[in-house]
């Protein structure tokens, strides 16, 4: 049961105060027609393999090379994210699109639980959520899993609800993938160099701060920036 409710909390904190509810449409291998999400949306819950998702989707036409990398400079030390454009395109140039704006500049993390994840991106200092109007289609049936180390896109309880937040998977959470009977959580690309700073960040105390009412880091862990780590 407390594995469930984690599963559950593992959406866009902002919505998560009010709806944390998950939804269940069909994985990309076996496209079907899906039923309405809990909250009641049906104009996103189309299958992961196809683009025409939600009417705020706003996909990218060109995809980055597959070979990118990225330093995510924080509080408690750097971790590099090699990202996996071949099997996670759409995602993959909206993250970055995000990373070249300076988003995630003095964001924290803000959701800790330990041999779950960490979350973070979407809120400042201050405990403000920042603006992230922009989503993307969610192509969580690319194949690549929620393994130890590898980096997803959260999202609202809608299918096609990821902006700006990501996750680091600290654990195999094979049930944040998809199914036949509902969409998972988008896997975008994995921790090639600093994963003893990731374990550090899974491993501080939480609680309850500003609106968030658990699993907070009590001490702030602050994403200085992310930058792209140039091509050799």
């Amino acid at each position: 049961m407390k594995r469930l409710l984690l599963i559950l909390g593992l959406i866009l904190a902002g919505d998560a105060l009010a709806d944390a509810a998950m939804d269940t449409p069909p994985s990309a291998a076996t496209p079907a027609a899906a039923p309405a999400s809990p909250g009641g949306a049906t104009g996103a819950d189309t299958p992961p393999a196809t683009a025409a998702g939600a009417a705020a989707v706003k996909p990218a036409t060109a995809a980055p090379a597959a070979t990118t990398q990225v330093q995510v400079v924080t509080s408690l030390g750097n971790f590099t994210i090699e990202l996996n454009a071949e099997r996670a395109p759409l995602t993959v140039a909206h993250f970055l699109k995000y990373v070249d704006q300076g988003q995630y500049t003095d964001t924290i993390f803000h959701r800790v639980i330990a041999n779950f994840v960490i979350q973070g991106g979407g809120f400042d200092t201050n405990y403000k959520l920042k603006p992230a109007p922009v989503k993307v289609v969610n192509e969580s049936g690319n194949g690549l899993t929620n393994q130890r180390g590898t980096v997803g896109l959260a999202r609202t309880a809608a299918p096609h609800g990821g902006d700006c937040q990501f996750y680091v998977n600290l654990f195999d959470n094979a049930a944040l993938d998809p199914n036949q009977t509902r969409w998972g959580y988008a896997v975008f690309g994995r921790i090639v160099q600093g994963m003893e700073v990731v374990d550090r960040i899974g491993n501080v105390s939480t609680g309850s701060k500003g609106p968030l009412k658990e699993d907070t880091p009590i001490q702030q862990v602050v994403i200085e920036r992310i930058e792209r780590v140039p091509s050799p």
